[in-house]
């Protein structure tokens, strides 16, 4: 099982890069995901209403599906990744300094389907909040 699920991990991640509405199958009724500035909430409405909004905001995402890292216990399974891309109107990230284009996945397992996708990741992709950058370096 392990195997299989690591799979659709890899699968979850190329229909993101792809904008492909598939991704929907990946899922339970009830799915949860939690994602910064988003907040949390459940349901496939729900994914598909933070797909369209994430789409407004990026004009491309990729990530390095071959060099994912895997961790797992139980019907959990922990992804680190990198991630790059632009933004809608073209800015690219990451920028190497402050953003570095890492992030975190807790994808929860019921069977071969996600119930719960938790992603964390700095969405200041751009490093636009210059008010924290500030107050952080």
């Amino acid at each position: 099982m392990s195997a299989r699920r690591r799979e659709i991990v890899r699968q979850y991640f190329r229909y993101v890069d792809a904008g492909d509405g598939r991704i929907m199958d990946l899922y339970t009724d009830d799915v949860e995901l939690l994602f910064p500035k988003f907040g949390r909430t459940r349901g496939k409405e729900a994914m598909r209403r933070f797909g369209a909004r994430m789409g407004a905001m990026l004009g491309k995402l990729e990530h390095d599906i071959d060099a994912l890292a895997f961790v797992e216990a139980g019907d959990t399974i922990v992804v680190e990744g990198r991630e790059w891309g632009e933004m809608a109107d073209g800015t690219p990230f990451p920028d190497g300094d402050i953003s570095q284009g890492l992030f975190c996945n807790v994808f929860e397992f019921e069977g071969e389907l996600i119930k719960a996708v938790r992603v964390y990741v700095d969405p200041d992709f751009t490093s636009a909040d210059q008010s924290t950058i500030r107050a952080l370096r």
